[in-house]
């Protein structure tokens, strides 16, 4: 009993014990504990900024394409035939698949 001896009085006290134990368990063996949590967090949050980044560049060629639109005829004409097929009353569209 000498070791029991030489635990502080407040370490022998069953809140105490518990308060411990709790925080123990909550910071590191539940299934949303600190550290998992933190690790996926951090993980998700980098898959944010990268597609943030996509996006941010999809929109800057989104808007440079519409200012080639609003100022040159020849880039809506061009525009036109590619993405709805459109074509003029003397021409034929012949559309060849790849596969």
């Amino acid at each position: 009993m000498k070791i029991l001896d030489r635990v502080p009085s407040w370490l022998k006290n069953k809140y105490v014990i518990t308060a411990i134990g709790f925080a123990v368990w909550i910071l590191f063996l539940d299934d949303r504990d600190f550290i998992t949590t933190h690790f996926k967090q951090r993980g998700e949050l980098n898959k944010l900024e990268q597609s943030r980044k996509y996006y941010e560049g999809q929109i800057a060629n989104t808007k440079k394409e519409l200012n080639q639109l609003k100022s040159n005829p020849a880039t809506i004409e061009k525009y036109a035939r590619e993405k709805y097929l459109m074509k003029r009353d003397n021409e034929d569209v012949f559309l060849v698949n790849d596969k």
